[in-house]
């Protein structure tokens, strides 16, 4: 399927205040409605005959003779009506969710995203694709080379959705750009926080393309040579995501993104709620223990193996081209827990101020 989708051009556009509405649909719509009035005729004119009888004496000599006059006369008349459309647009915010401690938590956005350093300085021969995606890839990092009081926000990819996190209906996403993930004849709409991009549930503030060598992977294990969607080889759209982080703040601070892929369905949590649902056999005792929702259940995932991932990703062309990978959840370039403080596999920034109340209506 990503063969037939290679031309396909894909617009690039980042904006610089909100990139795409922040829109949990399907959930919950933050919405304004505004009506669009419309006046037209609904019927065609009609046409109505009077007759008008009236009686004229005359006088003639030597005798009166009295007649009678019948005159008739046409009218036509248009009958119009008004007709009310309603209309519901989401409103255009600069916020998204994220999970703190098992909790829903808003996060305020406050300025445009930072790639640094540039692509080229991990990946030298990545010119092209270091160019399209504004200098931001997923594959090494340097936290020495981030702003001063950068923190760590980990990025949670629901991996085990395939290839339509990358928001293309054609691959499987919907019309909204979430992933879906289809196990035993049933399929889960997964949703996120954050849409994949270049569609309307994107985040504000977020990278629209990213350069990954894991993606060149995946290409080439899908005997794509030359990259898709009219994008140079390891170009992708930014994933749907959730966010995760470890302490709460009402000031606007920069943030790393370390990249999570999620393989196993059972820990992705629900946006809305922070919880975690059993959708695929397990051979552990709880297969939700380590539900996504905080960072211990994070370390906990990064050295659980789980057969409920088999299971999931049997024909998922991301994990059979990383290797089939047994654990719950790989972080790319680190292997252990204790590194995820002190380690990033990316060059991405994002500024947010991250208080602890619930995003959404309630």
């Amino acid at each position: 399927m990503l063969k037939k989708l290679k031309n396909k051009k894909v617009k690039r556009a980042v904006s610089n205040i909100v990139f795409a509405a922040v829109v949990v649909v399907l959930i919950i719509i933050a919405a304004v409605g505004f009506a669009l009035y419309a006046t037209k005729p609904t019927a065609p004119p009609t046409t109505m005959t009077s007759t008008v009888t009236s009686t004229v004496t005359s006088t003639l000599p030597p005798s009166t003779v009295t007649s009678t006059v019948t005159s008739t006369s046409t009218s036509t008349s248009t009958v119009t009506t008004t007709t009310t459309q309603v209309v519901t647009r989401p409103i255009t915010v600069n916020s998204s969710g994220a999970f703190y401690n098992g909790k829903v938590i808003t996060f305020m956005y406050t300025a445009q995203f930072m790639c640094t350093p540039n692509a080229t300085v991990f990946f030298p021969n990545a010119v092209n694709q270091s160019k399209v995606a504004m200098g931001c890839e997923v594959g090494a990092g340097n936290i020495s080379a981030f702003p001063k009081g950068a923190a760590p926000v980990f990025v949670l990819v629901p991996a085990f959705a395939g290839l339509s996190i990358f928001g293309v209906p054609q691959l499987g996403a919907t019309p909204q750009g979430f992933p879906t993930f289809t196990y035993n004849n049933q399929t889960y709409v997964i949703l996120t926080q954050c849409g994949a991009a270049l569609t309307e549930t994107a985040c504000p503030d977020h990278m629209s393309l990213i350069y990954s060598p894991a993606f060149t992977v995946v290409e080439q294990y899908l005997g794509i040579k030359n990259g898709v969607f009219g994008l140079p080889e390891g170009v992708l759209p930014t994933p749907a995501h959730e966010h995760l982080v470890t302490f709460t703040t009402n000031q606007s601070i920069p943030w790393y993104i370390v990249v999570v892929l999620v393989f196993d369905p059972n820990i992705f949590p629900n946006p809305i709620t922070g919880q975690c649902q059993a959708i695929v056999p397990s051979n552990l005792t709880n297969p939700t223990a380590n539900c996504l929702n905080n960072i211990t259940a994070l370390e906990n995932a990064m050295t659980t193996y789980d057969s409920a991932v088999a299971v999931a990703n049997a024909k998922n062309p991301i994990w059979l081209a990383l290797g089939k990978p047994g654990l719950e959840v790989v972080v790319p370039g680190i292997t252990s827990p204790s590194e995820l403080f002190s380690a990033t596999n990316s060059n991405m920034i994002l500024y947010f101020s991250d208080p602890p109340v619930y995003p959404y209506p309630i």
